[in-house]
């Protein structure tokens, strides 16, 4: 299978030009987006982006890799212009790219697409450089939206993510004393990015709290389209969970999952 992607429609259509914002320079000016990478190891995550940027730049050229070492590749040869980037590739973290590419080239936008919505993980991709954070937990047509507001020099976030980011920088002691509420969480409450990391004081592995509960799931039988259901998450988010785990867990199996799931606690000895 070719690593190189067209999503040029039958009939030609002028890709939409806007204020394409120089990072490096801090200046506006006017480009086409013709040229787009993806970074996604995951098959069917990896054809829902193509689509998506296919549908927000008609006529765009895309390329795509698997690996962080492929991804390394394909900029050196061709420099895109925007880059969707997944964080959890299988020879390293997307991070380190965006921050390549932000170092080197900083006139690329490059914008994460994770299932990760965990305060972590978010300030160190904005941290190293990213130009935007998307969750794939999500339509394509949103998808599609934020990638075209790109062109009019709206970083591309998420819903979620950027509630987060208000969230983090918003709640300030009040004129009264009290800690300023932030909408959706109790008063009091830690932002959710402080309060959904295990650690297993074993091995020194971190998990999620949804990471948590797909092993949970995973180590009673159930297959990822039924994870995805009974979680209310997509099918791609839930494959996203199923590689994370067991890249962290060092695991390639549910019998192993089932036992990791059994020695954390997350379920009972005789959960089959």
């Amino acid at each position: 299978m070719s690593k190189s992607s067209s999503a040029k429609p039958t009939t030609p259509v002028q890709a939409p030009v806007g204020l394409f914002r120089n990072a490096g320079s801090g200046d506006n000016r006017e480009v086409t987006v013709r040229y787009g990478l993806i970074v996604e190891d995951l098959p069917d995550a990896r054809d829902w982006l193509i689509a998506a940027m296919g549908e927000a730049f008609p006529g765009i050229e895309i390329e795509t890799a698997a690996t962080l070492a492929e991804a390394r590749v394909r900029a050196a040869s061709r420099l895109p212009q925007v880059a969707l980037i997944d964080i959890g590739l299988p020879d390293g973290f997307g991070i380190d790219l965006i921050d390549e590419l932000n170092c080197n080239h900083p006139e690329v936008l490059s914008v994460v697409t994770s299932v990760f919505d965990d305060d972590t993980h978010l300030f160190s991709a904005l941290g190293a450089g990213a130009s935007g954070y998307l969750l794939k937990d999500q339509s394509r047509e949103d998808l599609t939206g934020m990638l075209q507001r790109i062109v009019e020099g709206e970083p591309p976030l998420s819903p979620a993510i950027a509630r987060r980011l208000l969230g983090f920088f918003g709640p300030r002691e009040s004129g009264d004393g009290l800690r300023a509420e932030v909408p959706g969480m109790s008063p009091g409450e830690a932002p959710r990015g402080q309060r959904d990391v295990s650690f297993d004081e074993s091995d020194g592995t971190h998990l999620t709290s949804r990471e948590r509960d797909v092993l949970g799931l995973i180590a009673k039988g159930y297959t990822t389209a039924k994870v995805a259901e009974f979680l209310g998450i997509t099918h791609n988010t839930a494959s996203g969970y199923v590689k994370t785990i067991y890249r962290k867990l060092n695991i390639s199996s549910r019998a192993e999952a089932a036992l990791e799931a059994s020695r954390r606690g997350i379920v009972s000895h005789d959960a089959s």
